[in-house]
């Protein structure tokens, strides 16, 4: 028990330290997109605002999807670090469950657990909100949260409709950091 106590401490302290945004108890169920449409939403998108997320340590960040020949979703994230550097990933992402499309699993690395990702709401055509979480011994739970855009810039307007889908999510907004999505020219 003593063990548990300490790798506990030890993953908090490791969450609290890079910003992650860690809670107490299970991740919450919050509703997602009925009737997605994985096709629309392909293409590119930048992220306008987050909570932490300590595997983001750039700007201009933007994530864009391609279908595949299987079926499942190409992700290539990637972001502009304060050297002049590219970094980037790759995943494939795809719906676990026909029935609730909006709810997918991406796959970064094999032999690492899925990360969920769940579109709360998108229009398509200029945002999206995605919300990730992942439950921890059954003991607490870290969250993502993302409001993407389909140009780098939203109006404050929409931006304050969906802190308030997150808020209603269960998601603290005080937490959303902005994101620079300036100088960005490098990433075209």
């Amino acid at each position: 028990m003593k063990a548990f106590q300490v790798l506990f401490v030890l993953l908090l302290t490791a969450a609290a330290a890079d910003g992650q945004s860690f809670h107490l108890g299970k991740c919450p169920q919050p509703s997602v997109q009925e009737d997605f449409n994985v096709t629309k939403y392909l293409g590119t998108w930048y992220e306008i605002e987050k909570l932490p997320a300590m595997f983001e340590r750039g700007k201009c960040n933007q994530a864009t999807y391609s279908l595949l020949a299987d079926g499942t979703v190409k992700v290539h994230n990637a972001e502009l670090l304060s050297n002049g550097k590219i970094n980037s990933i790759e995943a494939v992402a795809q719906v676990q469950n026909s029935s609730r499309p909006a709810i997918l699993d991406v796959s970064f690395f094999k032999g690492v657990p899925d990360s969920p990702y769940w579109v709360l709401s998108t229009d398509y055509q200029s945002y999206a909100l995605v919300y990730s979480c992942t439950t921890h011994f059954g003991l607490f739970h870290i969250d993502f949260a993302w409001i993407l855009a389909r140009t780098r810039t939203l109006p404050e307007d929409l931006i304050k409709q969906l802190h308030d889908m997150l808020t209603a999510a269960g998601v603290n907004v005080n937490r959303l950091t902005v994101s620079d999505q300036t100088g960005c020219d490098v990433m075209s």
